[in-house]
């Protein structure tokens, strides 16, 4: 009778293995923000904003440009141009050289309702004393627009290999209010994507203006 049942058993399961992947599978997908599941795959088919474009249209992911580095850390440079204070307070990827673009301000705007950022004029003089233009440059900031801006004022100082990263340190937010995590950056970016990352900073791999050093 044990036998009969083992067998039966045996049947059933194999018999039935495609429902049973599909109801794991299932289960698993509840795991996920299902608006922020969405959200990304809604991004992922969409152009890319305007403000996240660049003259050399050159662009990666952040999975993908994590990927890059690793199979050619000697010949490839990932630069985080965020602030000081986001290198610390949020996280930094610690192979990264980090070399702000824009300061803090810290006077507000209340016509756009923010803290407004000030371009710094040195910045592709400091990522010349790291980078030669025929280097290939990852670069990051929170979510891919000051990147982009990077880029192209490196492509005007003779970098012909500058890739932006779309979607940053932090990723894009999610646009849905119906949703919990609406306005927060859960769907992509260097930490969404399980990558590695570090709230220390190496001063070696910091490139401040003079009167910040």
């Amino acid at each position: 009778m044990l036998k009969q049942s083992r067998e039966w058993y045996r049947i059933r399961f194999h018999t039935n293995r495609p429902l049973l992947a599909a109801i794991l599978i299932g289960i698993a997908s509840l795991a996920l923000p299902l608006s922020a599941t969405a959200d990304s795959n809604e991004q992922a088919t969409s152009p890319l904003p305007a403000a996240k474009q660049t003259t050399l249209g050159l662009y990666v992911t952040a999975a993908e440009a994590y990927e890059m580095w690793q199979k050619a850390p000697d010949k490839i440079k990932i630069v985080d141009v965020r602030t000081p204070e986001e290198f610390i307070f949020v996280g930094n990827a610690d192979m990264a050289w980090k070399i702000p673009i824009a300061s803090q301000s810290d006077q507000w705007d209340a016509e756009k309702q923010e803290f407004p950022m000030q371009l710094l004029p040195d910045f592709v003089e400091r990522v010349q004393t790291v980078a030669e233009p025929e280097d290939t440059l990852l670069v990051m900031c929170r979510s891919g627009g000051r990147s982009a801006m990077a880029v192209n004022l490196l492509a005007e100082a003779g970098f012909v290999e500058a890739y932006t990263i779309t979607d940053g340190m932090e990723g894009d937010a999610v646009k849905d209010p119906n949703s919990i995590f609406d306005g927060q950056r859960v769907v992509n970016g260097w930490k969404n994507s399980g990558l590695p990352w570090t709230y220390d900073v190496d001063p070696d791999r910091l490139v401040l203006p003079v009167e910040h050093q």
